[in-house]
């Protein structure tokens, strides 16, 4: 139909000129021969001739794939569909919960053999089956930091730098007692936090203890109002959470702060190691530093279509952005105390101002 060799449609079709000088107007002709047949690409065919179907999947271990707009996944798959579309590829989408997947064993990530790569999205995706698929040449590409050398590539946000620049916000207000709280796990993201915490301290001359972390598997029972009046009562005047995908810690202190009696930021500062719950909309904004999703989701992508196309790659670390948010006030000159009891007639001298006037002026002792 467009009255040109077959060689020249693959070669116009696949996007490709492989050297060849190939006309705009031919290129129309073969385009237009296409949308008029209704011709589209067969991925299977493709596969087989180039080894290659221009499909890029992209693998949850998430218990439901976030497709959620209010969930904290959605910004990181727009910025992957939009590279995606930029470097012309399909996306197949996978995800853990699906029979055969994180329930019932890592079965469901062979299934992304289907795509010519794939990222992954989960705090907790196995080590050793994606080194084994690395091992076998297929790429992979995992949307957080790895500990693993032999594992698979990754794309990252800069949460060390990210969490000393909190740390040194609270120092500049004045604070010098400050709390982590943070899940009891070994994930990249909550150790990196915690690695900036520290490291925000030690620059401000500041004692770096274990009483300046709390690590909780169920921070929502074990942190309790109780503990966090202990803390208060020893000099702290501010803490901070880490954000992960339930924000479970972040939840836990405010529920224990609440119960305490505490108010922020009049009693207490407080600052989130990562961008707020969507559900938190309607509260104050906590301090503290915005991810960038998108941003981090389409460096995969463009880490992944390297490795797909045999190129050597890798993605510097994304910035987080500090957040000023409404929940930093500098420290109260006095430790906040729970409140007296009402002093009755046999009480003298109690609920008074130790500091008032007598009638001629003169302050009373």
């Amino acid at each position: 139909m467009a009255g040109v060799s077959q060689t020249t449609v693959s070669l116009v079709l696949g996007g490709k000129t492989g050297g060849a000088a190939i006309s705009e107007e031919t290129r129309q002709k073969v385009v237009g021969a296409a949308e008029s047949l209704g011709y589209v690409p067969d991925p299977a065919a493709r596969r087989l001739a180039a080894a290659r179907n221009n499909l890029l999947g992209v693998f949850s271990f998430t218990a439901t794939f976030p497709t959620d707009v209010q969930h904290s996944y959605y910004p990181f798959l727009v910025g992957v569909e939009q590279e995606a579309a930029a470097q012309g590829y399909d996306l197949v989408l996978f995800t853990g919960s699906s029979p055969g997947g994180t329930g019932g064993g890592t079965h469901a990530l062979h299934r992304a053999r289907l795509a010519d790569g794939c990222l992954i999205l989960g705090r907790h995706a196995p080590t050793a089956e994606l080194c084994r698929l690395v091992e076998e040449g297929f790429p992979v590409v995992h949307l957080g930091r790895r500990d693993e050398p032999e594992g698979p590539a990754w794309v990252g946000a800069d949460y060390v730098s990210a969490s000393r620049e909190v740390v040194q916000r609270l120092v500049e207000l004045g604070h010098r007692r400050i709390v982590l709280v943070r899940d009891d796990d070994e994930a990249p993201a909550s150790t990196d936090r915690e690695q900036g915490f520290r490291e925000g301290l030690e620059e401000a001359g500041l004692p770096v203890g274990p009483e300046t972390v709390f690590r909780s598997a169920d921070p929502a029972r074990e942190l309790t109002s109780d503990r966090v009046r202990e803390w208060v009562a020893g000099g702290a005047t501010a803490f901070v959470a880490e954000e992960t995908d339930t924000s479970a810690a972040w939840r836990a202190l405010n529920a224990a702060l609440a119960g305490a009696g505490l108010d922020c930021p009049g009693d207490v500062s407080l600052a989130l190691l990562g961008s707020p719950p969507p559900d938190a909309a309607d509260g104050p904004t906590p301090a503290g530093f915005d991810i960038p999703r998108a941003q981090l989701g389409a460096a995969a992508v463009r880490l992944l279509a390297a490795l797909v196309a045999g190129e050597q790659a890798s993605e510097p670390l994304v910035a987080c952005t500090f957040r000023p948010g409404d929940t930093l006030a500098p420290p109260r000159r006095t430790q906040p105390q729970a409140p007296d009891p009402s002093p009755g007639p046999s009480a003298p001298g109690r609920g008074r101002n130790r500091n008032t006037r007598t009638e001629q002026g003169e302050p009373t002792q």
